[in-house]
């Protein structure tokens, strides 16, 4: 996975750029919020962002924020990186859009973790999304069938948007994915069997 590291701290890049290679993880690293922003707009951006709080220029909880407002339907995983402690810290970190809080001094084993569970959130993410394109296809598809349909007034088939003629049947079927049973309707039984409707007689009778 694709990870961002924002920290103005050359030695907390370092290390943190070492736990991450080590665990197999591919890692961006940028030295301050505006770099960080910048590298969250493009369209390869990292699915999964450490953010030091405390940065020249844009904060790490800034970024989150604006990160946060993109419109994507798979948003990226964010841990603030942060010293800060407090209750109203946590609370403001939230709020920016912050998934999780990684306290300094940090614990190789407790940061991997985090990213552990970041990545099945992303990876779970990415699922729902695709689950999303695809009902929505299904529903564009549905779609199709309404408005003017073009039918023949003497054969009932349909012509399509190619100009193919095709049975009802075959065109419902395969602009909806609906499957037909035959029958026959009251007023055809009377037709073709006689008023009483009994339908055909089993042979020898």
């Amino acid at each position: 996975m694709r990870i961002l590291i924002a920290d103005d701290d050359l030695t907390s890049r370092v290390i943190l750029r070492a736990v991450l290679e080590k665990n197999g993880d591919e890692v961006v690293t940028t030295c301050d919020g505006a770099e960080a922003w910048e590298a969250m707009q493009q369209p390869d951006a990292p699915r999964l962002a450490i953010l030091d709080w405390v940065m020249p220029g844009i904060n790490g909880v800034e970024v989150c924020r604006r990160v946060r407002a993109l419109e994507t339907d798979q948003p990226p995983h964010i841990v603030i990186l942060t010293s800060k402690g407090d209750t109203a810290s946590i609370i403001e970190g939230l709020s920016s859009g912050a998934d999780d809080f990684l306290s300094k001094p940090y614990d190789s084993g407790e940061l991997r973790a985090r990213i552990d569970v970041g990545r099945r959130m992303v990876e779970l993410r990415a699922r729902l999304a695709e689950h999303v394109r695809d009902l929505k296809k299904a529903l564009d598809e549905v779609q199709t069938l309404r408005g003017i349909i073009p039918i023949c007034a003497n054969c009932k088939n349909i012509r399509d948007d190619r100009g193919y003629w095709s049975r009802v049947e075959s065109y419902v079927s395969k602009n909806s994915g609906a499957e037909f049973t035959h029958g026959i309707c009251p007023e055809c039984m009377k037709k073709l069997y006689g008023s009483r409707g009994h339908g055909p007689r089993p042979a020898g009778q």
